[in-house]
């Protein structure tokens, strides 16, 4: 059982990426609910459903020690009383990669527990890339079509 009380989803959402950058796998199940109804999806991977599935599949992401940085942009937040989804913009810089990676939109779902504020569901894939004509420069004169 984790000690660590977030007092807003927010505050739970900054230790999930801050774990995420450390490798930190106490700290990033210490964002999740305890209970046995969490998901998780990564980008191209398939639904993990309750504790050990989660739990083992960041394990296996943080054997590689820390190598990336994480930047949320684009925010959305709904939010009631009891639940609260995030939706955001993962910005995802890993050490000795030349170029910049495509963002990956997440969904992240916090619950109000009588712990706090805890993770429920976190959904990631690859946020839809710009046509590859929009990376081209106009032509220099207009194509008609007849």
């Amino acid at each position: 059982m984790s000690t660590k009380i977030f007092t807003t989803a927010q505050d739970a959402q900054n230790a999930f990426y801050e774990a995420l950058e450390r490798c930190d796998l106490e700290g990033m199940m210490a964002v999740w609910s305890e209970d046995e109804d969490i998901v998780c999806v990564h980008p191209a991977g398939q639904r993990l459903a309750g504790q050990a599935e989660v739990r083992e599949v960041w394990r296996q992401m943080f054997a590689g020690g820390p190598d990336m940085r994480v930047r949320i942009t684009q925010q959305v937040v709904v939010a009631g009383v009891m639940l609260e989804v995030h939706s955001v913009h993962e910005n995802i810089t890993v050490a000795g990669e030349q170029r910049p990676r495509p963002p990956m939109v997440a969904t992240n779902v916090y619950l109000r527990t009588a712990a706090g504020w805890r993770m429920i569901a976190h959904h990631a894939s690859p946020a839809p890339g710009q046509p590859a004509a929009a990376a081209e420069p106009p032509p220099a004169s207009p194509k008609i079509l007849h």
